[in-house]
């Protein structure tokens, strides 16, 4: 168990958790997802996306899903004056009694395979991220691609002339969803190939990090 900053890979996990209880307690409510999307005032593949921890929604847009199902109190806890440190000078300040410490711990379900998928977005978010700043690296994902696709038949052909559009329209989001076909893109990938092994390394570190634990919260 280590105390660490909100890494990337850190992030995702807890967006995803997030977005696994909201989808929790919408259906502990008995409301599908057309009754909640109209009740939020938002699309359903908007709700879709809040639900799977996509960070594209705005905040404000996880804040009224949260209103709408009755936990919007726990963000604005975190937002009032409850955690603000005392006033210097005031007697809450010269108090002797330290104030409360509230830590979480975060981990990932090896034995449900969540740490093997969280490692496989984490690296196509990095990949992402590369081609995104130096389009030159979609170049060299293509020429894989064609290469793989060259060499014969495949079980994965099928997955590698989807990458192709991907690749062509930079349809990012497809392979970043927690669907089982965008799990299926990224297992038959070309685009973590252009990664350079200092990233992946760092990636690999931060998913073993939290197969162990990462303590958040007031760490002295």
């Amino acid at each position: 168990m280590t105390h660490s900053p909100v890494t990337a890979v850190l992030e995702t996990q807890l967006l995803q958790q997030l977005g696994d209880r909201l989808m929790r307690l919408r259906k502990a409510r008995g409301l599908g997802t057309v009754e909640m999307a109209s009740k939020v005032g938002i699309t359903r593949n908007t709700l879709r996306a809040v639900e799977s921890g996509d960070p594209a929604p705005s905040m404000g847009t996880y804040l009224r899903v949260m209103s709408v199902l009755g936990v919007s109190g726990e963000f604005a806890l975190l937002a009032g004056d409850t955690m603000r440190p005392a006033t210097p000078g005031s007697a809450a300040a010269r108090s002797r009694h330290a104030r409360p410490a509230v830590q979480v711990m975060v981990s990932a379900d090896a034995s449900r395979h969540q740490a093997q998928d969280l490692q496989s977005l984490a690296l196509h978010q990095a990949a992402i991220e590369l081609v995104q700043s130096d389009p030159a690296y979609i170049e060299q994902a293509q020429a894989t691609l064609a290469h793989w696709l060259r060499d014969g038949a495949s079980r994965s052909a099928g997955l590698w002339k989807e990458w192709e559009e991907v690749l062509r329209r930079r349809m990012w989001r497809k392979v970043l969803g927690r669907t089982r076909r965008a799990q299926e893109l990224r297992q038959a990938s070309p685009l973590v190939t252009v990664l350079p092994d200092a990233t992946r390394q760092a990636v690999l570190a931060q998913i073993n990090e939290l197969k162990q634990g990462v303590v958040l919260g007031d760490v002295q």
